[in-house]
């Protein structure tokens, strides 16, 4: 199983979107690009626990918080008013199992992968083609409803919206057949090891059809046990005091004789106040999970999560900023392991160590227009970078790149150490005039020689970055090349550089010499 695409409409800060999906994918962009939206609109439409969230959507989920009616001031009098704006986010998944396939059979579609067009011919033989597989689509709606005064959403099978009076819902089953676990960024874990309704520990026993019978016998042994009920503390002391002042104003048939118990010996209650330890070293001292360290804490959410993908198979994982709290050997761990458990496996990074686990066809940029259109690239390198310069000199040349909106793509290593140095001071020395380039959000790429800028600048503006280029007086073909591809070039009027340390030490300002 694993999704192929999904169209989001209106949702947080995007408008619109339509993304197409590999089988494993990093997607990467600057922040509030909307990655992790892409993440939460797939929780909405896939997400077992998602909806029993009430409401389920508010006035922040809507695209630019617009969730009413918008009046048209050029609509006749009497006109029928626009349509509210609705959260909507379908998805389609592809690779069914054959017991989804039976689960699912009436709203199961065909669909061509290879042109993301849905079979409607009449000639059933025409699905037997390798491109056309079975698909299930979903649409998750989220609007305001005047009458109650509230938020409601739903899950739905898509093809019932058009083709039934009444749509089919996506029901909580529905979605545990599917198994879809998301991962997010903020992993307190404050319930991963907890027996709540909906822990990770508790979804685990569920899938092992495990019902542990404990509750009778622990609340049985709880009720016996009397806290502080020594004399010597003193509190049993205090509550016979408090005994015989409410005798003095209630009939003993009232109830009185307070005394203290460990929790209110209820299973509910037990749920949430059972915790389990965890060793804090070698020793035999152990705390509770929840006070571990946050590399741990992700780990362990993590192996709970493995967990359940291993008891599931088929199932997709959806993982935000693997490399928290991680070191880097563990982060490509992660990756590799999830990918094995998973059918799909798709992560937000900025971490090089993760990101260069993926192929070019894995690494899906993203990038968001001033009016909230959410928009996919694929890498294509120029002819120029071959694939094996792309690997060797990922960390120090590409990855920043890749993760910025703005990139400066200097000459060579002189320009590219220097420039973010001389910003920086200059904003520390006169803060109203100058701005370094990192509160810019400009990264500053070292192109390695002048005759890649071009190349380099070509790369980046196909992902839809703003470009920019610095290099020494260049032939006038040469100048043309590169201001095709860049907004902007920064050409000195001379070539090359000449050092001379004499004048640099006796007429160089002492504060530019501390750069």
């Amino acid at each position: 199983m694993k999704i192929f695409s999904v169209v989001i409409e209106n949702f947080r800060g995007i408008q619109s979107a339509k993304l197409v999906l590999p089988d494993h994918a990093v997607l990467i962009g600057d922040n509030n690009t909307g990655k992790s939206s892409v993440f939460e609109a797939i929780d909405l439409a896939l997400g077992p626990d998602r909806l029993s969230r009430r409401p389920p959507v508010d006035e922040h989920d809507f695209y630019q918080g617009r969730y009413l009616p918008i009046p048209n001031p050029d609509a006749p009098e009497g006109a029928e008013p626009a349509p509210a704006p609705k959260i909507t986010v379908e998805v389609t998944i592809t690779n069914l199992s054959p017991e989804q396939e039976a689960r699912f059979g009436a709203n199961v579609a065909w669909l061509n992968t290879a042109t993301g067009d849905f079979y409607r011919e009449a000639n059933p033989a025409g699905v037997d083609v390798a491109e056309i597989k079975a698909a299930l689509r979903v649409t998750f709606v989220g609007q305001y409803d005047p009458d109650e005064d509230d938020f409601v959403g739903n899950s739905y099978f898509t093809r019932s919206l058009s083709e039934d009076d009444t749509p089919a819902s996506f029901s909580k089953k529905d979605k545990q057949h599917c198994g879809f676990l998301f991962l997010r960024s903020l992993r307190t874990g404050s319930r991963a090891l907890s027996l709540e309704h909906g822990s990770l520990l508790d979804i685990i026993l569920r899938l092992k059809e495990i019902r542990p019978q404990m509750w009778e016998g622990t609340i049985g042994t709880l009720a016996a046990f009397d806290v502080a009920s020594d004399p010597a503390i003193g509190i049993s002391g205090v509550l016979e005091s408090i005994d015989k002042a409410l005798k003095k104003y209630v009939p003993r048939e009232w109830g009185v004789k307070p005394h203290l118990k460990v929790s209110n010996l209820t299973r509910e209650h037990l749920r949430k106040v059972i915790t389990a330890f965890i060793a804090t070293g070698a020793g035999d001292h152990a705390a509770p999970f929840f006070r571990q360290g946050t590399g741990t804490i992700n780990m362990l959410v993590l192996a709970m999560l493995s967990q359940i993908a291993e008891d599931k198979q088929n199932v997709i994982f959806a993982m935000e900023e693997a490399e928290t709290a991680i070191p880097p050997y563990a982060q490509k761990r992660i990756v590799h392991e999830l990918r094995k458990l998973s059918a799909q496996s798709l992560f937000t990074s900025h971490s090089p160590y993760v990101l260069e686990e993926f192929s070019l066809d894995e690494t899906v940029i993203l990038s968001r227009s001033d009016n909230g259109q959410l928009s996919q690239s694929k890498i294509d390198l120029p002819e120029s970078i071959k694939h094996k310069r792309y690997r060797q000199d990922f960390r120090t040349r590409f990855c920043e790149g890749l993760l910025s909106r703005r990139v400066l793509i200097a000459e060579g290593a002189t320009e590219a150490a220097s420039f973010p140095v001389v910003a920086r001071r200059l904003a520390e020395l006169n803060p109203a005039t100058y701005v370094s380039l990192e509160a810019l959000g400009v990264c500053v790429i070292d192109a390695g020689s002048e005759t890649q800028i071009a190349d380099l600048g070509a790369l980046y503006k196909s992902l839809g970055k703003r470009t920019f280029a610095l290099c020494d007086k260049q032939s006038d073909a040469a100048k043309a090349a590169i201001e095709a591809q860049v907004e902007c070039l920064f050409m000195h009027d001379e070539k090359g550089m000449i050092f001379a340390p004499p004048a640099v030490s006796d007429y160089t300002p002492r504060y530019v010499i501390s750069i």
